[in-house]
């Protein structure tokens, strides 16, 4: 297989050993967003190390961000695979993540073990407002790529509806903004009687790249599932109760086998990358399961922000509460480190499958019409999810207090639509003071995400000092 593609790019294919030293570099400078992180690989991979063209290069992000869940390190995966077949993948794929995964460990160890010190709520002050800042300008920047006609904006406002006046979940919006997509492409079609796309791109075909590992697609895929749930059998061992696999699944007597299938879950559901799902991990975690605290969200997500990797490394922090706070048989720490390890499983193992089993296949899926048509709606449908987290996130930051209005039936008396609304009186002015600065370095003087949560961190020990001298 290197051969092949040396010959059709003209670029020099690296040993595995040469790979792996440039993937481990980039895996502990991965700092920031997708943009970032693409960036970062497209500099070493394509511009330095010349290892792969500026075509596939694209054609491997197009295919990548089709996919739910994190798109820079299924771009990872997919070029140490191109390279070095599954081997290339894996190395590529782990060395992306483990950096950041071993610093959110450490970081989640840190912040659990010195929850009461008064510090730390001090320290946590200015961040969280840093990290609604980059949230909304995350919102910005994910409406630029995904509202381009009328329809999408429809879909963006109804997800924002459906979340926020009637609390529906998160998979649930996601399967009806798919379906509409599908209708809304059907319509369209029977309107415009428009011939169907040709079965072949209009660009330069790449020839089909074979590997012994994707000779039987639906084998590799089976197995890969296999791996990616393994971890339940182990999980079943830990209290041993009468209905094995019942309790575990439900997670009722088990909180490894609730994180672990509740992240499984997201991991097929996370369209439009970590901030799509936080809310309704927050939902989840903090309202059903009562895992960790909202403002606790908050601060798992200023930690992940500081650590290199995909930001959806915060759902290993969740993940470490969990079994820090519910242990089993365990020490906390012991749980902790358990608990993160199986959502980390959990998250990324999918990645590998989605690549190893499909990437032979990525023409078939670019040129079908349907498909793209819902994503296109789905990726409008993660515009009002971001705007529902923005706004959870702004209330839990620059107000005290929350309260809930609830519009009731007139037959029922039952609560139709239930509404967050703050209490006025509670907003936190020195909150909102570093909110405005951490914009303004944001928007204004298109400062890093790491600065401005520094700066920001600094401003709120200088205003929670401030507050306690007064």
């Amino acid at each position: 297989m290197n051969e092949a593609i040396a010959a059709e790019d003209s670029v020099a294919v690296p040993t595995l050993r040469q790979a792996a030293r440039v993937w481990a570099r980039i895996g502990c400078l991965n700092f920031g967003d997708p943009t970032g992180q693409i960036a970062l690989m497209h500099r070493t991979i394509v511009d330095e190390k010349r290892w792969i063209s500026e075509e596939r290069f694209l054609h491997a992000l197009n295919f990548c961000m089709l996919l739910p869940g994190p798109e820079a390190q299924q771009l990872a995966t997919y070029m140490g695979w191109l390279m070095h077949g599954i081997r290339g993948g894996l190395v590529a794929g782990l060395l992306f993540i483990l950096p950041g995964f071993l610093a959110i460990l450490a970081l989640s160890s840190l912040y659990a073990v010195f929850q009461e010190a008064a510090w730390l709520p001090a320290l946590f002050f200015g961040a969280k407002a840093a990290v609604l800042a980059i949230v909304i300008e995350a919102l910005l920047r994910v409406v630029r790529r995904a509202l381009k006609e009328r329809f999408h904006y429809y879909v963006a406002g109804a997800s924002f509806l459906a979340l926020f006046l009637l609390n529906l979940s998160f998979p649930l919006v996601i399967i009806l903004a798919g379906a509409a997509g599908l209708l809304w492409m059907k319509r369209r079609q029977s309107r415009l009687a428009a011939p169907a796309l040709p079965r072949t791109s209009p660009h330069r075909r790449f020839p089909a790249v074979t590997t012994h590992a994707i000779a039987k697609p639906l084998v590799v895929l089976v197995l890969w599932i296999l791996v990616w749930q393994s971890p339940l059998f182990f999980i079943r061992g830990l209290d041993a109760p009468t209905d094995l696999i019942a309790e575990t699944l439900s997670g009722e007597t088990n909180v490894f086998g609730a994180i672990f299938v509740f992240f499984s879950k997201m991991a097929v559901i996370a369209f439009g990358g970590a901030y799509a799902v936080l809310t309704y991990v927050a939902q989840v975690a903090v309202g059903h399961y009562a895992w960790l605290q909202p403002g606790e969200m908050l601060d798992g997500l200023a930690l992940a922000e500081t650590t290199p990797g995909p930001l959806v490394l915060v759902l290993c922090f969740v993940g470490f509460l969990a079994g820090y706070r519910n242990p089993v048989a365990m020490a906390p720490l012991a749980g902790g480190v358990l608990g993160a390890f199986l959502a980390a499983w959990a998250t990324f193992v999918p990645s590998f499958v989605w690549i190893f089993a499909g990437a032979a296949y990525i023409e078939r899926l670019r040129n079908n019409e349907n498909l793209s048509a819902a994503l296109s709606a789905i990726t409008a449908a993660v515009v009002g999810v971001i705007l529902n987290l923005a706004l959870w996130f702004g209330l839990h930051v620059l107000f005290s207090e929350i309260g809930r209005v609830a519009f009731l039936s007139g037959k029922t008396g039952l609560p139709i639509v239930c509404v967050a609304w703050p209490q006025w009186w509670t907003l936190d002015l020195a909150a909102l003071g570093i909110f405005v600065l951490a914009s303004v370095l944001l928007f204004r003087f298109k400062v890093g995400i790491l600065t401005v949560i520094g700066v920001s961190t600094v401003a709120g020990l200088l205003a929670k000092a401030a507050a306690a001298v007064l």
